[in-house]
């Protein structure tokens, strides 16, 4: 049985990891100079190489409790682990050739370091995405379970009880509720777990139940009786955890920063703000899109001379879409429709059995493969392979007043699918839905997650039924 003490999860981190590191070594060393695969020139004694795997991985476990890779993961993404695996592998590298420079050891083999490298990478990763998942089937069972008190009743408290019954997979199960005024009736007795008290009884309840965390789901009004509920639970050494009345204005992962020497939540934090995360989204797109290009072009082929043979017009439609910071642009498509007058085509929502529709449109939109023009967009960089979908200017301007957050999705590059379309949200589906999903998406951007998204749209098909 997994021990619920979180050091034993860190021991068997650091030790795996070392573990691995070794293991890489091995594998590294036998590829390039026992394999016969191949030519080599005489190789410095094995020793050597062991012995600076060793320091490899004293380092790279140093740098790893530096930046926090190992603290407690549980309510962690996996995409987040995986940006923290390569920042420790890349800092240990440059400090292991930092020494090696030093004490003039330059005859290690570049080969065996790029396998040595790559091992290390996968098998990490590979573990350690392994043992998350087997540790979310073990919590779904029971095990290795913190014990969560709520403080507040009300509907920010019940909304959270709510919410985490939805993740069983985490861990955690409610003691209670604690609050002043409140008393459930039959029905919310039948729903949630019982108020065990008022606030003031916290201490008591905390040397009498097993606790690990404290939840603060009270209102702005009781902001003043922070500082002693803090101060409780720190004498007994139960974490604290607060949800801001005010969490509805928040980011799904909100973003503290320090101005003026003050704390301060960023209310839209967005992964691709930073730089990095820009040129990796970016190469990705182009690569991906140069890739589809190539592949695509032969159907692409047949798609023109469809459309040429079936309608009068070009084969190309242009439509002016919104994308990012508001910026508008020329969206490619392949003409589905017969020619229309601009305003019949900026300002007219497509409906099902549609009358503008070509024969040859109707297959296309039903299938999306009118969209693969839009690869092209990708590479001039007004689009991006992943993306809340693109809107023509009226429409825009519509949406704005009606739905609650809808400019938030012009913070990124529009994409050609979407984590919403990837959930089914296309065509005459809620707009509200869809943003929610795009606001998620934009809050949670990572590399991993996109790549999540293009095999989803893949599995799922490019039919749609909602698609006119």
């Amino acid at each position: 049985m997994i021990r619920k003490n979180q050091r034993f999860l860190t021991q068997l981190y650091v030790l795996a990891d070392f573990a691995f590191i070794q293991i890489s070594f091995f594998m590294a060393w036998w590829i390039k100079f026992e394999s016969g695969w191949i030519l080599y020139e005489k190789p410095l004694p094995v020793e050597i190489y062991a012995f600076w795997s060793i320091i490899y991985g004293a380092i790279a476990v140093f740098v790893g409790i530096l930046i926090s890779f190992y603290s407690p993961k549980r309510k962690k993404r996996f995409a987040d682990e995986l940006l923290k695996l390569f920042q420790v592998h890349f800092t240990s590298l440059v400090v292991l050739l930092s020494l090696m420079f030093f004490v003039k050891q330059v005859d290690i083999s570049r080969a065996y370091l790029a396998f040595y490298m790559t091992f290390n990478l996968l098998f990490i990763m590979f573990y350690r995405y392994f043992l998350k998942r087997s540790l979310k089937q073990l919590r779904k069972k029971g095990f290795n379970k913190q014990f969560v008190l709520i403080l507040g009743a009300g509907s920010l408290g019940q909304k959270f009880y709510e919410n985490l019954r939805q993740y069983p997979e985490l861990g955690y199960e409610i003691v209670g509720f604690l609050d002043d005024h409140r008393e459930w009736t039959l029905e919310e007795k039948a729903k949630f777990k019982p108020i065990l008290g008022a606030v003031d009884q916290l201490e008591s309840i905390l040397e009498t139940k097993l606790i690990d965390e404290v939840v603060l789901a009270l209102p702005l009004t009781a902001h003043s009786r922070y500082a002693r509920i803090i101060t409780i639970c720190e004498k007994v050494g139960v974490r604290t955890l607060i949800i801001p009345d005010f969490f509805d204005f928040l980011p799904a992962r909100p973003y503290f920063d320090n101005f003026a020497g003050m704390p301060m939540i960023n209310v839209r934090d967005i992964p691709l703000d930073l730089a990095g995360n820009r040129i990796v989204k970016r190469f990705f797109d182009i690569v991906f899109s140069v890739f589809a290009i190539l592949i695509t072009s032969p159907l692409m082929l047949l798609i023109t001379i469809g459309v040429k043979l079936t309608s009068k017009g070009p084969v190309i439609f242009k439509q002016e879409r919104v994308g990012l910071n508001r910026r508008k642009f020329q969206m490619y498509k392949f003409r589905s429709m017969r020619l229309l007058s601009e305003k019949m085509a900026n300002t007219e929502w497509t409906t099902e059995n549609d009358p503008r529709r070509t024969k040859f449109g109707t297959f296309l939109r039903k299938t999306s493969l009118d969209e693969l023009p839009q690869f092209f967009n990708v590479l001039a960089g007004h689009m991006s392979v992943v993306g809340p979908r693109p809107e023509r200017p009226y429409f825009v301007d519509q949406f704005r007043e009606e739905v609650p957050k809808y400019m938030v999705k012009h913070h990124v590059r529009p994409g050609i699918t979407g984590y919403a379309q990837a959930h089914g949200l296309r065509g005459d589906t809620s707009i509200e839905e869809r943003i929610e999903h795009d606001i998620f998406y934009i809050e949670n951007w990572s590399i991993l997650m996109d790549i999540k998204i293009i095999l989803k749209t893949v599995v799922n098909g490019f039919i749609n039924k909602n698609a006119y």
